[in-house]
Formats: structure tokens, sequence, C-alpha cells
């Protein structure tokens, strides 16, 4: 279970704190999928990151099966995140020296990469549809093939949480109705719990409940 409990963030500027999130309480189960909407600035990446423990917030509190991965000391907090929390990001960040393989084992590398881990890369590559592409490297993969390794990357830990900013954001229709039916369908399959922040009311309307940033609150829509 995830549960965000009246989580705000307020960044320091020379004008005195700017507020982006007031007050969020946000209670997600295993296997639950939801989009989050709002416009730019309205601070859904900043809840994506918190939630995600790449950024703690000013006020209240995150926890992921009863943890507070804030309270953890730096090494824990970092070994919580590689764990727990598999991130996509709009631009698929994926190293161009490195092959499809490699990429995928990337979060993986803090640990030995052993012949079990390669086998589980080889089945995630396999599943996004890239079991023919494991040594090409990013150049050669079209945007939809890219944003597929870097889905395979994020779950190459087996993940709780599956965090997605923009995922589609750099795609065309087609190809992010593609990768919107990959995300929901690893949600059904793994029981991953799935955030996703989006503009695209085409994709949000894809999930079984959307949420809205309104003035740094979240509401249900």
């Amino acid at each position: 279970m995830l549960e965000s409990t009246h989580v705000s963030k307020a960044y320091a500027t020379a004008a005195g704190p700017l507020p982006i999130l007031a007050d969020v309480s946000l209670t997600l189960n295993q296997g639950d999928a939801i989009a989050i909407v709002g416009p730019s600035g309205s601070g859904k990446s900043t809840l994506l990151y918190i939630l995600g423990a790449l950024e703690p917030p000013s006020g209240g509190s995150v926890t992921l099966d009863g943890v507070n991965p804030f309270t953890l000391s730096e090494s824990d907090l970092s070994a919580f995140r590689n764990k727990q929390a598999g991130f996509v990001f709009q631009d698929h960040c994926l190293l161009p020296q490195l092959t499809v393989l490699e990429n995928v084992l990337i979060p993986a590398m803090v640990a030995k990469v052993d012949d079990v881990t390669r086998a589980r890369a080889r089945q995630l590559l396999d599943q996004v549809g890239l079991s023919k592409r494991l040594d090409h490297r990013p150049a050669e993969l079209s945007g939809g093939e890219k944003q597929r390794v870097a889905i395979a990357r994020a779950l190459i830990r087996d993940p709780k949480l599956l965090l997605c900013d923009e995922p589609t954001g750099n795609l065309d229709r087609h190809t992010a109705a593609q990768v919107a039916d990959l995300l929901l369908e690893i949600n059904r399959a793994s029981k991953t719990i799935l955030i996703v922040v989006t503009h695209s009311t085409e994709l949000a309307a894809r999930f079984p409940s959307t949420w809205e940033l309104v003035e740094g609150k979240l509401v249900k829509r």
C-alpha cells in the first residue's frame, strides 16, 4: 500500500517560499492504476518524485507498506528507491553506448548481475516485444521502441511502484496508444501500483481512476 498523508511541497525563492503542493493525501493498493493530470507547473512531476522517494516533501509523509523512505539513511534510501520504484520519463534516458539488454540491466548493477537477472531482462524485453533487438543500440530504435526499453528497465527490479512522467509525450498518437496498452497490461499482470502523470486527456481516459492537481491540491475527477 502506498500512502501519501497531508503532503506539501514549497521551494525557497528570493521572494519567499513558493508553494507547489498543499495537503495531498492519497491511498493506493497493490494493482491500482491512476492517471494524474493538470497544467504545466501544477506540481505533477514534483508529486511523482515525492511518491517515488526521489525528492522529500516539505510537510506530511509518504509510506510504502508502512515504510517512510525519508526516515532512512542515505544508503538505505538509495537501496529502497532502486528496489521499490521504477521510473519511466518522457525522454527514455537510455545510454547510447549500451545495447538494449545492457540498458535494461542498469538498475540491477547495484547488485551482482547473474544469469537469473539476465534471464529476467530477456523475459521483460520479450514481454515488450523487443526480443529480437537485444544487441541493438538506442540509435537503431524508433521512439516507441526506446520507450519500451525504458519500461523494461523500470521493471527489472520487480518494483512495487511504476511511476511514469509523460511516458507518451514524445510519441505519435498510434505509438502512444501502444505504450498505454503495454503499461496497463503490465499493471494487470504484475499488480504493480501504476501512476502516470500526463497532459494527454486520451491517455488519462484509459485509466480506471483519474486525479487532477488544482492549486496544489489533488482532486478526483
